[in-house]
């Protein structure tokens, strides 16, 4: 605000905004918003994490280990199951367990969709924890679920 002095000494007051720190503050935000808007833009990415089965451990009879081979059918702890027939065993499986942990193993080559459909009919019969069971290269199969490869 200014005060401007006229020819008769009576002061009057100027109601003019100082518009310097307004623009200061939205050159700021400009800068900051033309760093962020590509990194938003881009997305969230993230390399997931590698590792190696050093522990070679063997299947315990008590283990619940569901298996997808390669034309979709399931196997509940290497038995041919029917799909209606996986949600009520697995359901009767996981109640009288304090344990909820459903090892998982599925074809490489399997559509992810039917994947996804054995984790979340697991899911809803009880499980609480899914584990994934992985081959090395160059080893014995983990887990033989229904023929040859």
């Amino acid at each position: 605000m200014g005060m401007a002095v006229g020819n008769s000494g009576q002061t009057s007051v100027r109601s003019e905004p100082n518009v310097v720190p307004m623009i200061d503050i939205m050159l700021v935000l400009l800068i900051i918003f033309m760093i962020v808007t590509p990194l938003l833009a881009a997305g969230f990415r993230a390399e997931m994490p590698k590792g190696k089965n050093l522990e070679s451990a063997a299947e315990k009879d008590d283990e619940v280990i569901l298996g997808i081979d390669h034309a979709g059918r399931y196997f509940l702890n290497t038995r041919p199951i029917a799909d209606e027939q996986l949600e009520d065993q697995l359901r009767a499986m996981y109640a009288g367990r304090e344990d909820k942990i459903l090892y998982f193993k599925a074809d490489s080559k399997l559509k992810y969709g039917r994947v996804q459909e054995g984790i979340e009919t697991a899911r809803r019969a009880g499980a609480r924890v899914i584990a994934s069971i992985t081959e090395s290269n160059g080893e014995q199969p983990l887990l033989d679920i229904g023929g040859k490869k």
